[in-house]
């Protein structure tokens, strides 16, 4: 493998590469195309680079390939020997194997466990685990190394990754805040390759990566004939998902509360009804489930209908994981179930089958989760490969990808038999009735999308001033009363010291919401209450029970006319009363500064020219009937209701942003990574 150096990444001339083989390797167009763009990069002198190519793609014999196309830079003339870093060891031992069958005159090395590399292979494959003890790292010397290649590059941003990578390139940050990075006689390049180049979890690719510099969709691929053809099938299973947690850190649901809701006995049963009605001609069906005790529920369910399933998860072990896999490669049984083992690395080309019994709001783990069936392999009659996947029969979740969402897609329209050109079929349909693109209307992965933007109109805002001398908007229609709104659809009627009537709703014994008005008299004088520091209010009566708001606000204008202020007195309780156009008193400003400066939340008016706030410089001019509005909501609560209502809308808004920062990060695009922070 020893290579003649040209500058600065040169690849090797064909006769020149024919020397070093033994038999030349027939690559793909695309593969091919990937090699001239990583070679490009390389040449244009950057070093720390991605490839995104889905599951089946061959992303094994890309990065072998161009291994034997870089030679050792000016100045590193002995820099001939590779270093292939992966996440477990199944993918070790393929990788080393691919690399025997396409270059056998090249040693090949593994580091990994009880397999210890020495360090001077022209390939070495080893898992990031073992790489982790400095042991085992230091044999692999950066002088040495024309190449490192990371597979499964997504997880390259992780501190452990970065623990290992910092040591061969002084722009990687190591996690160790004590770690000196090395002095380096060349830049060695990084590769990162990767059916899902891109990580929910907010960690940076970029801090590893500078660039991606080739990107294939499956979608593409199946389109192409470069992986097999496929059959979608949607089931709407007896779930609700709105009560599952989600886990603040990935987006993704949280494994244990998913699984309350997914591994019971209906759903399993459903999953095997399903099989056996959509299925059964399958020869080797793989399963993803949430949990160890999913997958043994599910796989109890399957054997108790008569068919031989296996499962395996984190804690088989290796051995037995290894018969079960070579087991059901070679067609011995046909349903194989797992947890979070087979999403990445697994090289199982029959397999014709993939049931996601598993909801996911990850773009990336749905499409690790079905890549695994869309390897084409000839040799076993495999004709196409049926993708199953459950929906929820309750409200839908948003964000949740399904196979419909590929398509940008309702996910509550079903599909069955599907394939990727009949689900295109209906999306230009949909977009033809619609007027509009599809992603547009569900988001790129057919949900329906969270808002871009949040805009509110804040009428419950206790120190805003909506036309507070004419009431609020919404009640005159209702009243020519003065009523007062005080947030949660709380309305009081001040009774000029008689007291006050309040409206409230509530919802009666079939769940219908009703209004119930109380009336609370005074018992003394306000100031005599307050001097003496106690409630001036006797306990409340209630005056009636109406079905809609306008009933209830009729009703208790007729109390107060009658029964609280009669005659001529209760004109005062007009909204167009002259009282209230006089100038407000200073125990009124005094009082509303007061409660301002204490005030949690301070958000600006809506901007439709009459709100204007209760600030200090707004009290010189203000009215009494303004004045009396703002102390009846502040006397009935608004304000802590308002600063509550604030906070949940903080909470909606940056709801939003890091849902579509979680979106934009399972975008893959060929270009620059954005850096970490």
């Amino acid at each position: 493998m020893r290579c003649l150096w040209q500058p600065p990444f040169p690849t090797l001339s064909l006769n020149t590469l024919r020397r070093y083989t033994t038999r030349p390797v027939v690559l793909r167009p695309y593969q091919e195309s990937c090699l001239d763009a990583c070679l490009d990069a390389l040449k244009k002198g950057a070093t720390r680079i991605g490839v995104s190519l889905p599951t089946g793609a061959g992303k094994t014999t890309v990065f072998i390939s161009l291994l034997s196309r870089l030679a050792a830079p000016v100045q590193a003339p002995k820099a001939t020997r590779a270093l292939v870093i992966v996440n477990s060891v199944e993918l070790a031992q393929q990788t080393a194997d691919q690399a025997k069958r396409l270059f056998p005159d090249w040693s090949v090395e593994i580091e990994q466990g009880k397999h210890h590399a020495s360090g001077l292979a022209d390939l070495t494959v080893a898992t990031f685990q073992t790489l982790l003890r400095a042991q085992r790292l230091e044999k692999f010397r950066a002088q040495y190394l024309k190449a490192l290649i990371v597979d499964e590059a997504h997880h390259a941003a992780a501190p452990s990754y970065r623990r290992i990578l910092s040591h061969f390139d002084a722009g990687i940050k190591s996690p160790d805040q004590d770690f000196e990075p090395p002095e380096l006689s060349h830049k060695i390049p990084i590769l990162g390759f990767s059916a899902t180049f891109s990580r929910h979890d907010g960690l940076a690719l970029g801090s590893v990566f500078e660039e991606i510099v080739y990107h294939r969709d499956f979608l593409e691929m199946i389109k192409e004939q470069w992986l097999c053809d496929v059959r979608f099938t949607t089931v709407r299973a007896n779930i609700d998902l709105s009560e599952v947690t989600v886990n603040s850190r990935t987006g993704d649901f949280n494994p244990t509360s998913l699984a309350h809701v997914v591994n019971t006995d209906t759903v399993n049963e459903l999953i095997v009804r399903t099989w056996l009605d959509k299925a059964a001609d399958r020869k080797s069906t793989l399963i993803f489930c949430v949990n160890l005790s999913h997958v043994s529920r599910v796989t109890a369910a399957f054997r108790a209908a008569g068919i031989d399933a296996r499962y395996l998860h984190s804690h088989t072990p290796a051995a037995e994981r290894k018969a079960l896999v070579d087991a059901f490669k070679a067609g011995q049984y046909p349903v194989l179930v797992n947890c979070a083992v087979l999403t990445e690395g697994a090289d199982i080309p029959n397999i014709d089958c993939v049931m996601v019994a598993r909801p996911t709001r990850s773009r990336n783990m749905f499409a690790q989760m079905i890549g695994r069936g869309m390897r084409l392999s000839p040799t076993t009659g495999k004709d196409y490969c049926r993708i199953i996947d459950f929906v929820e029969s309750q409200e839908r979740v948003g964000g949740v990808v399904s196979a419909p969402t590929l398509f940008g897609l309702d996910p509550s329209e079903l599909s069955d038999d599907e394939t990727i050109e009949s689900l295109e079929e209906r999306r230009a349909a949909m977009e033809a009735s619609d007027g509009i693109d599809a992603p547009a209307k569900y988001g790129p992965s057919g949900h329906v999308p969270q808002p871009k933007s949040v805009t509110y109109i804040d009428h419950d805002d206790p120190f805003v001033l909506a036309d507070q001398a004419c009431g609020d908007p919404n009640l005159r229609s209702l009243s020519r009363n003065g009523w007062v709104r005080c947030g949660d659809d709380v309305y009081v009627l001040e009774c000029l010291g008689k007291g006050y009537i309040r409206v409230t709703p509530a919802e009666d014994e079939d769940g219908d919401v009703k209004y119930v008005a109380h009336y609370t008299s005074p018992t003394m004088p306000k100031m005599t209450a307050f001097v003496l520091k106690i409630s001036p209010f006797r306990r409340n009566k209630k005056i009636l029970t109406a079905t809609t708001l306008a009933d209830a606000i009729r009703g208790c204008d007729t109390y107060a006319q009658k029964e609280v202020l009669p005659g001529l007195v209760g004109h005062g309780l007009l909204r167009t009363a002259k009282w209230r156009w006089e100038p407000a008193s200073e125990t009124q400003k005094q009082f509303i500064l007061k409660r301002w400066k204490t005030r949690k939340v301070i958000t600006d008016a809506d901007g439709e020219g009459k709100s204007r706030l209760a600030t200090e410089e707004g009290l010189k001019n203000m009215k009494k009937g303004e004045a009396a509005n703002i102390i009846t909501r502040l006397k009935h609560g608004a304000q802590a209701r308002y600063e509550k209502m604030s906070k949940e809308r903080l909470r909606t808004v940056l709801g939003v942003e890091k849902e579509k920062a979680r979106r934009a990060r399972e975008v893959v695009k060929v270009g620059p990574l954005a850096a970490a922070a």
